[in-house]
């Protein structure tokens, strides 16, 4: 991609922190949505839960990235925590949708990337499935539909659209292995549950590397699982960590005690989704890490 403007929302995750230091580097200029009152240049001002966004920031952007949303994997899903999920990314995603529709001509963004997740499949078991497959049942899955639902103003103005369908993010810096890291190295780790739920993972690189595939590559629109091509199971990636980190992974969390300490929300930790990135492999692109140890490594 040439040098380009590019505004992303959830600048400041996991995720969008790494995409926007990978920009940035390269010499692409880069708007942050922010809540409140922008404070510095090329921040936009946004409100995801409240609907609301400053459509004139995105005026000029070759890319708008929304990678914005409540931590799924944060705290126990109560009914009210489970809304502020929905609300965030479901109005969020509405919001950046109708400014992007609104403006008019040259001045409209090209790409809209907007996340999503493998939670969309819900519970796959041994059965590994590709973009083609329908929707599972439960939250997430519907949370999903709704989620990639609101990008329909930006779809309908004629503006490509990707939903990146991710996976497990391997990395220190967040999400579920920021917890596990820990533990590993402690010589506490070891599988959840019987460990034959399988895990869709990605290193945090080719997550990253992924999204400016997407973003760059003119015609891919539609969903895209970001995932390794060999998703394992739970118990496969304990032994690997084991391996990397040189620690037993005697300890193993039965599934009764993570149901109850986690709640609903042990039904993603237990739940095996097998999620395959059938579409993105035809698109070209090409895994840094595609195996376990080597982005294991690479988060370390």
């Amino acid at each position: 991609m040439e040098r380009s403007r590019v505004a992303v929302a959830g600048a400041s995750g996991l995720i969008g922190s790494a995409l926007v230091r990978s920009l940035t580097a390269d010499g692409h200029e880069v708007r942050r949505l922010v809540r409140g009152t922008p404070r510095a240049a090329g921040e936009i001002r946004w409100d995801s839960e409240g609907g609301h966004v400053d459509a004139a920031g995105l005026a000029g952007c070759h890319a708008v990235v929304n990678l914005a949303g409540a931590g799924v994997g944060n705290r126990r899903w109560t009914e009210a925590y489970k809304r502020r999920i929905r609300d965030s990314r479901v109005k969020g995603t509405a919001a950046l949708a109708e400014a992007i529709a609104s403006l008019e001509g040259a001045s409209r963004p090209r790409v809209f990337v907007n996340g999503s997740a493998i939670g969309y499949y819900g519970e796959t078991g041994e059965r590994a499935v590709d973009e083609s497959a329908p929707p599972g049942v439960g939250f997430l899955p519907e949370l999903c539909v709704e989620w990639e639902g609101a990008a329909a103003p930006a779809q309908e103005a004629g503006v490509r659209t990707v939903f990146t369908r991710t996976g497990l993010v391997v990395s220190r810096a967040g999400g579920a292995w920021q917890r596990l890291f820990p533990l590993f190295r402690a010589g506490l780790g070891g599988r959840m549950g019987d460990g034959r739920q399988y895990w869709s993972y990605i290193a945090l690189h080719d997550e990253v590397a992924a999204i400016r595939h997407l973003i760059d590559t003119d015609g891919l629109s539609g969903p895209f699982n970001v995932t390794v091509p060999n998703p394992l199971t739970n118990g496969e990636i304990t032994a690997a960590m084991g391996r990397v980190l040189h620690r037993p992974t005697l300890f193993a969390v039965p599934a009764p005690v993570l149901r109850s300490v986690l709640g609903e929300m042990a039904g993603d930790v237990l739940g095996s989704a097998r999620v395959l990135p059938t579409r993105l492999l035809e698109s070209g692109f090409r895994f840094a890490f595609p195996e376990i140890e080597g982005a294991i490594r690479a988060a370390l």
